[in-house]
């Protein structure tokens, strides 16, 4: 397998994508209970927050997002479109950071990252905007250097690669190449300056290759933590992707 650049940190730091605790609780019909889980993921060790305020409020309510906000003690990071109406409401939520995403099809590229070129004007006054009221941002992309470079030429904070096609890769030769990719945009970012995440698909197996990309500092996990949760409960599940994170 192909080697990154390595730098040690103590550890990367885990943000914890609540939105799944969301979708259980709608197919088992019940209503679970977001800020308890928010709270006991940051008593475990996770050093911040994710959920995703869609257009359409699928898993994710406003009122969930007003709640968190009120005691996410780490950074408090909410995915959202690029649609005006979203972005609003996370100006009046006002959370640590916002990650911009796709949630079309024509928004995203092939291996599901936002299409920075295509949306690069909107994008770039939509960091503007945000940065205007001390708020990070971050864009979710595809692992290649050419969309890192338009993300730092939009002045986002952060990149966080969407690790999908590497997560879902089968193949060795795929899975090589598509570490290959990650730790070539990882490089590329910490050349030019751009802080990098990584997300969408990692569970306590997949991520380890990930985590020798150069400079990796955020990574966003979800579903894999609150599965693992089923069996050990949610504070052990979090603290053990913690130990795979050391």
């Amino acid at each position: 397998m192909p080697m990154g650049g390595v730098f040690y940190f103590k550890r990367n730091f885990l943000s914890v994508k609540i939105d799944y605790l969301a979708m259980l609780g709608e197919a088992r019909g019940n209503n679970p209970d977001l800020v308890e889980g928010a709270v006991i993921c940051e008593n475990a060790g996770s050093d911040g927050i994710t959920v995703h305020l869609r257009k359409d409020r699928r898993h994710i309510q406003d009122k969930d997002v007003l709640a968190l906000k009120g005691v996410v003690r780490g950074k408090f990071n909410i995915e959202i479109p690029l649609s005006d109406e979203i972005i609003g409401i996370a100006k009046e939520i006002k959370p640590t950071q916002v990650t911009i995403v796709p949630e079309k099809k024509h928004e995203s590229k092939e291996g599901g990252g936002f299409d920075v070129r295509r949306y690069r004007q909107k994008v770039k006054d939509t960091v503007k905007f945000f940065h205007d009221q001390d708020i990070l941002v971050s864009l979710l992309v595809d692992p290649d250097a050419e969309t890192v470079e338009l993300s730092k030429d939009c002045d986002a904070d952060f990149v966080e690669i969407h690790a999908g096609t590497y997560c879902n890769a089968v193949d060795k030769a795929v899975i090589d190449r598509e570490i290959a990719r990650i730790y070539g945009a990882a490089n590329r970012a910490a050349e030019i300056g751009i802080q990098f995440n990584a997300g969408h698909g990692l569970n306590y197996q997949n991520v380890l290759p990930v985590l020798n990309a150069k400079l990796l500092g955020d990574v966003i996990i979800g579903r894999s933590i609150f599965e693992r949760a089923e069996t050990v409960g949610l504070f052990k599940a979090v603290d053990e992707m913690l130990e795979v994170l050391e």
